[in-house]
C-alpha cells in the first residue's frame, strides 16, 4: 500500500523546527536515543521485563520509527526551541521530517550510494568525543549510558551509516543547484511584495592585537608551573593540586583529566607534547597560547590517549593594554601616511582568519554592533577608522581598529543594491521547490505508512 493522499505537514506547518531538528541534531540525538532504541531490534520492539511497550508510529520501506525516537525529537524541539507545548500539528511536523529522512535512505540504498567504514568511524568517533567533552570525560559517558565506548560504537555504527547515506544522497542531488540571472530578476518580480526590508548595515575590516604580558609577568608564571611540577615529582597529588592551582576550571574540578582524546583536539604545542609521552610520565612545562602547562599521560589506548594538565595562565598589566593601543595608534598613523589597511591587517592582525582577507569582516545590521562600535561607525564616513577599541575575538581580548568600508540606510530589497542577498533566497528557493518535487516523487514510488 503506498500512502499518497497524506498531505505533508512540514510543507505548510513550522519548517524551521524540521530544518533544526532534522539537520543540526541529526549526529547528537544518535546518542540521546540510547536508552531508548537499545535493546530493540529492527521490527520487532521486544523489551526488558518493566519496561512500556514501544509503538510504531511509521513504517518505511524496511524501516521503522518507534515512538521514543519521535518523543526524543519533541524533547529536543522543547528544550532548543523554546516552544512552550507540543501541539498536535508539531507533532505531525517532525513526524514527518523523520518518515522523509527514511524515505531518502530508501532512495540512497537503492541509488548504491557508497559510505566507507572509514567516514562511519569518523563520524563515531567525533560525536562520542565531542559527548564525552559535555558530559565531562568518558567514564561519565560510560556511567550515563551503561555501557563502554566500545560496545556505544558498535550499537550505532549502522545507524550512523544510515545518517550518513542520507546526508550523501541530499548532497548529491541538490548542493549543485544554479540559477541563472534571469531566474533571480523573475524570483525578485514575483517576490518582491514578500522581500524583507533590509536593515541599516556596514561593510566592516579590523586589526585586531592581542595585549602581550611582559617578559617579568611571563617569567613569573612560568616559575610557578615549574614549582607546581617539581613537587608533583616528589610525589604530591595531582588531581589535588589541577584543583588548587589550574586555571582551566573545567578540567580542575575533574583532577585535570581530559579524557581520551586523538590527534587534532589540542593546540599543537600540548598535542606534540602528550602524543610523546609513556604511561604516567611527566612533560616538561609546556607554552600554549593559553599559558603554561603541566602535563601527564594517564594512559595511551589504541591512537588515542588519556593526558591530565594544570594550566598556569599568564596574567596582564594595564601597561600590557599601553603598548598594544600605542602598536595600533602606529598602524593608523601608517594608514594616514600613504599604507593601505588591507596590507597592514594582512601583516600584523592577530585574528588569524580575517587577516588572511585584509581584515575583511563582513557586512552586519547596525543594530547588533555592540553599543560603543555602533556609536563609532554612526560617526564615520566610508572610509574612515575608529580609534583602538576594545574587543574579543574568540576567546581572546584585546584591541583592534575598525574600518567602516561602507554604510548603508534601511531600504525595500532591490537588484542593484542586493543582487547577491537576492539571488541567494531564488537559489534557496529552487533548491527548495526541487527538494520538495523529489520528496513527493519518493512518496510515490516508496511505500510507507503513518500510525500516528
Amino acid at each position: 500500500m503506498k500512502n499518497t493522499n497524506r498531505k505533508s505537514a512540514s510543507e505548510e506547518i513550522l519548517p524551521r523546527f524540521r530544518n533544526n531538528m532534522i539537520q543540526r541534531f541529526r549526529f547528537l540525538l544518535i546518542l540521546i536515543l540510547l536508552n531508548s532504541t537499545a535493546g530493540f531490534s529492527q521490527g520487532n520492539p521486544t523489551l526488558a521485563k518493566g519496561q512500556t511497550l514501544d509503538r510504531i508510529v511509521a513504517v518505511i520501506d524496511d524501516e521503522i520509527i518507534l515512538e521514543s525516537e519521535l518523543n526524543a525529537q519533541l524533547d529536543f524541539l522543547l528544550f532548543n526551541e523554546r516552544v512552550d507545548s507540543i501541539t498536535p500539528e508539531i507533532k505531525r511536523s517532525v513526524l514527518e521530517g523523520l518518515i522523509t529522512d527514511k524515505l531518502i535512505l530508501a532512495q540512497a540504498i537503492v541509488e548504491s550510494v557508497y559510505i566507507s567504514d572509514d567516514e562511519v568511524q569518523q563520524q563515531l568517533e567525533g560525536i562520542v568525543q565531542q559527548r564525552a567533552q559535555q558530559i565531562g570525560g568518558e567514564k561519565k559517558l560510560e556511567e550515563f549510558y551503561g555501557m563502554s565506548l566500545a560496545k556505544m560504537k558498535i550499537e550505532f555504527r549502522e545507524e550512523m551509516r544510515k545518517q550518513l547515506l542520507v546526508q550523501r544522497l541530499q548532497q548529491t542531488k541538490f548542493s549543485r543547484s544554479t540559477i541563472s540571472r534571469r531566474d533571480v530578476e523573475e524570483f525578485f518580480q514575483n517576490y518582491r511584495d514578500s522581500l524583507p526590508v533590509i536593515a541599516a548595515e556596514a561593510e566592516l575590516a579590523h586589526i585586531f592585537i592581542k595585549p602581550k604580558p611582559s617578559a617579568d609577568v611571563k617569567s613569573k608564571a612560568r616559575e610557578k608551573a615549574e614549582r607546581i611540577r617539581d613537587s608533583l615529582l616528589q610525589g604530591g597529588d595531582f588531581q589535588t593540586f589541577a584543583k588548587q592551582y589550574s586555571d582551566d576550571a573545567a578540567s580542575g574540578i575533574e583532577g585535570g583529566d581530559l579524557g581520551f582524546v586523538r590527534r587534532g583536539q589540542f593546540v599543537k604545542e600540548f598535542e606534540e607534547a602528550a602524543f610523546a609521552l609513556k604511561d604516567r610520565e611527566f612533560a616538561p612545562v609546556i607554552e600554549t597560547q593559553f599559558g603554561f602547562h603541566i602535563i601527564q599521560l594517564l594512559e595511551r589506548r589504541g591512537d588515542a590517549v588519556r593526558p591530565r594538565h594544570i594550566l598556569i595562565k599568564v596574567g596582564k598589566s594595564e601597561s600590557d593594554d599601553s603598548l598594544a593601543i600605542s602598536f595600533l595608534s602606529s598602524l593608523n598613523d601608517s594608514i594616514l601616511a600613504g599604507k593601505t589597511f588591507a596590507e597592514l591587517a594582512k601583516r600584523y592582525s592577530e585574528d588569524t582568519e580575517s587577516a588572511l582577507v585584509g581584515g575583511a569582516m563582513g557586512i552586519f545590521p547596525l543594530a547588533q554592533l555592540e553599543t560603543e562600535l555602533k556609536e563609532k561607525i554612526d560617526s564615520l564616513n566610508a572610509g574612515q577608522i575608529t580609534e583602538p577599541l576594545k574587543t574579543i575575538v574568540g576567546t581572546n581580548s584585546g584591541y583592534h581598529l575598525v574600518l567602516l568600508k561602507k554604510k548603508t540606510s534601511e531600504h525595500q530589497a532591490n537588484l542593484q543594491d542586493d543582487w547577491k542577498r537576492i539571488e541567494q533566497l531564488a537559489l534557496q528557493f529552487k533548491r527548495t521547490n526541487e527538494y520538495k518535487n523529489w520528496i513527493e516523487e519518493l512518496k510515490k514510488n516508496i511505500y510507507w505508512e503513518s500510525r500516528l
